[in-house]
């Protein structure tokens, strides 16, 4: 017989009892990969060291913005202080993920970074969404700015953004530290733009450099906004992850020797870096069941880093030994 793959159930297949259906139900574990207890540990620890930093520098902004009278560095300056309390809530989100799982949450806490990134990628709208609206208004009403006070404010910014995306760029591994990256890559550019801005205040006078670059510095927020949003949903709607191929999968499982088919194959993101997988597979006999779960578990992990799996083994139920009795029912009917 050539194996087939069936996306849904096949029908008129008959399945194995329910007995060896529960006998022959095996599920697989492994914990491991970057996000494991190594790579947590590493994007927590990242997290904090640029929370300090980020907090930090955000005040000194802060006040040199009010001195200098730039749009550019007051946005900036909220911009990292709405990145200390997002890399807070990632903070947050990745101590409650590294938890193990309980009797109410089987699969663990690894949603609450997925949760965190699309908490981070709202803040990050409405920010920019401020900065636009702040830099209309100037551009209307234009306000003097101090183009050497921003020049040298926003330089000394540049260093400490660039150090603490350094930072987390070697912790990133999970879409909720990728979303603090963002947040901080986003200060980086605001930095950039700061220093464009005062360069060109001090050289030429120029005032509304000051709030065109601020909204050039929103519009990157807000496409790095929508990136971590479209992610953060993929991963809530248990959609394949876009690394891997549905229909390969399946070919791949059918292909096993002693495999006859597969359906009801599921493969979805239980987390930002870890897929999961289920498939009911149709077999000729039930003693090659564990040499045929076996190849299917090495074959998920060596091609397809799948290591979540659970699979159902189904076979023909063989007929009854000995010979039939025929027995008539008789209705109630016929004795009335």
């Amino acid at each position: 017989m050539t194996p087939s793959f069936h996306l849904h159930d096949e029908v008129g297949v008959d399945h194995a009892h329910d007995d060896d259906h529960d006998a022959n139900h095996l599920h697989l574990h492994h914990h491991g990969g970057p996000e494991g207890g190594d790579g947590r540990r590493l994007s927590s620890r990242a997290l904090a060291q640029v929370l300090a930093l980020t907090c930090g520098f955000a005040l000194v902004e802060a006040v040199g913005g009010w001195w200098s009278g730039s749009l550019a560095l007051l946005s900036d300056a909220g911009h990292m202080l709405i990145d200390s309390l997002s890399l807070l809530m990632a903070l947050w989100a990745a101590r409650i993920g590294s938890r193990p799982a309980t009797d109410r949450l089987s699969f663990g806490h690894g949603r609450a970074e997925v949760l965190g990134a699309l908490l981070n990628s709202v803040l990050l709208f409405g920010l920019s969404a401020f900065i636009v609206y702040e830099a209309a208004a100037r551009l209307l009403l234009p306000h003097p700015v101090n183009g050497g006070g921003v020049l040298l404010i926003a330089a000394i910014g540049l260093v400490v953004n660039v150090a603490a995306a350094w930072v987390l760029s070697r912790g990133a591994h999970s879409l909720n530290s990728r979303a603090a990256l963002w947040h901080v890559l986003g200060d980086l550019f605001g930095s950039v733009a700061a220093i464009a801005s005062g360069a060109v205040i001090w050289l030429t006078g120029w005032m509304a450099v000051d709030p065109l670059l601020s909204i050039l510095v929103s519009m990157l927020l807000l496409a790095a906004a929508w990136r971590l949003v479209r992610q953060a949903v993929w991963v809530l709607m248990e959609a394949v992850p876009p690394h891997l191929d549905y229909n390969r999968i399946g070919e791949a499982l059918s292909g096993i020797a002693g495999v006859s088919s597969v359906h009801d194959l599921h493969v979805w993101t239980m987390s930002a870096e870890r897929a999961a997988l289920s498939a009911h597979l149709r077999i000729a006999a039930p003693q090659d069941w564990p040499r045929i779960l076996a190849a299917c578990q090495l074959m998920l992990s060596r091609e397809f880093c799948i290591d979540h799996v659970t699979l159902q083994a189904e076979w023909p139920a063989s007929a009854p030994a000995g010979k039939p009795v025929p027995i008539d029912i008789i209705s109630e009917d016929k004795h009335s």
